[in-house]
């Protein structure tokens, strides 16, 4: 493999082509480098994401989490050669979820879906804070699933008397509890195992569901002193069924944990970091700066000379529905569409009320905005970006292809690569096109040349 590729390498670099390579932020638990120095990585612990526009449960990606600790030991060995590899092959790479080196979401091992996560490392709330919040503290109300008649009549129907039969105790104030065997997301998902019944899946799921309605989460051995919020605690039934007092000030507490209290602190890990991995190579970085992204997080990458990355329909300021382009700093990257989202053509069908709006406000165009992404549309897109100040604009095939009416996928719905909330759709895109019939199509590379030429992207 390495021959192979320093072999291809070597090859497109004779023909005057960059390569950017890729490092995920994660490796998996039963990889070559957990089994040869397991201290480097926490284990017991799962990272992910959390809730987003493509996971609204948030991702499990089931890696174990790294000890940064362990690693910082010998300056970051591990990653360094992990840096000096990627050297033999490419000119630059991308940091996929560059946020890991800030904080990760790190999601425990008994939980299934990432919603039950939270960030490591982040300064918990300390119980005294409730009380200074004129928050009545209840330990079991707070950090236990909130299970009522109602939640269960809403979640299951007419299958609630066999979930009560099977599954939960009532408790002595008329609430249920989950029994202790079924009181994790992963006892539950043991108990379903290798069933392929369509209401079990239905019960497994309202399970799941019924164990992530918590307001917080304990920090493990704080002797319930210390807790983490569970992330969009305002969308649990538990939280919602609280006075609206105790709801304003949860809230306010709420927000300073998210998004004030724990900047300098991220900020510091990142500086303790990166820094040192960037001296240790000649690669130009990008980052993968997407999600729930800190304060802190651009005046970092600007400070280290690492590149963003800018998405057009996925906007960093919440008040936009879109990103322009021409609006991109130059240490940056920027693309209509990532590997994790649809592409242009299967994006212009999902909303039309979104698409009329960028049709009207980003293309700059009156009338009512086409059924279907045509090919011009697509190329009016490439344009934007490829005339973009960013340092570098880079295409998914599939939207460079939809530009041309005899060469596009004739189904858009095909094009996605993949989908990060469903199992069933990770990486399942295929060329419809051989590479060696691709390269014979003259006239598109010849268009798509000159493009890229008149724009002084080459």
């Amino acid at each position: 493999m390495h021959l192979q590729l320093k072999e291809a390498s070597e090859y497109a670099h004779k023909k005057g082509i960059i390569l950017k390579g890729d490092i995920p932020i994660g490796v998996s638990r039963n990889s070559c480098d957990v089994w040869v120095d397991p201290s480097l990585y926490n284990v017991n612990e799962q990272a992910g994401a959390p809730p987003d526009d493509f996971a609204i449960k948030g991702q499990n990606w089931a890696f174990p989490t790294y000890n940064w600790k362990k690693m910082q030991e010998d300056d970051y060995a591990w990653w360094r050669n992990r840096f000096a590899q990627m050297n033999n092959y490419f000119d630059s790479f991308r940091i996929d979820h560059i946020l890991g080196f800030f904080r990760i979401w790190s999601i425990p091992i008994n939980a299934v879906e990432g919603i039950l996560g939270r960030f490591v490392p982040a300064i918990p709330i300390h119980i005294t804070e409730f009380d200074k919040s004129r928050i009545w503290f209840d330990y079991s109300r707070y950090c236990k699933p909130f299970i009522t008649e109602n939640i269960l009549q809403q979640q299951f129907g007419e299958s609630i008397a066999g979930v009560k039969k099977t599954f939960l105790n009532i408790k002595s104030d008329g609430l249920y509890e989950l029994k202790e065997e079924f009181d994790t997301q992963r006892k539950v998902e043991k108990y379903f195992e290798g069933s392929s019944a369509e209401n079990n899946e239905v019960i497994k799921q309202g399970l799941f569901e019924l164990l992530s309605n918590i307001i917080l989460i304990e920090v493990e051995g704080s002797q319930m002193q210390q807790f983490h919020f569970r992330i969009s605690m305002q969308q649990t039934s538990s939280f919602q069924q609280l006075n609206a007092d105790i709801q304003k000030q949860l809230q306010a507490l709420y927000i300073n944990y998210f998004f004030s209290r724990q900047d300098v602190l991220w900020e510091k890990e990142a500086m303790q970091k990166l820094p040192a991995l960037k001296r240790s190579t000649n690669m130009l970085i990008c980052g993968e700066d997407l999600g729930m992204v800190p304060h802190c997080v651009p005046e970092v990458m600007k400070q280290t000379g690492i590149l963003s990355l800018e998405i057009q329909r996925m906007p960093k300021d919440p008040a936009s529905d879109f990103f322009h382009p021409k609006a991109a700093p130059y240490l940056s990257v920027v693309t209509p569409s990532t590997h994790d989202m649809s592409t242009l053509r299967e994006w212009w069908e999902e909303d039309r009320a979104l698409t009329q709006k960028f049709y009207n406000y980003v293309m700059g165009h009156y009338g009512k905005a086409p059924d279907v992404c045509e090919p011009m549309i697509s190329k009016e897109i490439i344009l934007q970006h490829l005339y973009s100040p960013a340092m570098w604009s880079i295409f998914q095939i599939q939207d460079l292809l939809g530009m041309s009416a005899k060469l596009r996928r004739e189904n858009p719905h095909e094009e996605r690569i993949n989908q990060p909330s469903d199992a069933n759709h990770f990486w399942k895109y295929r060329m419809h096109i051989p590479l060696e019939e691709l390269a014979g199509q003259k006239d598109f590379t010849k268009e798509l040349k000159t493009l890229i030429t008149d724009s002084a992207r080459a």
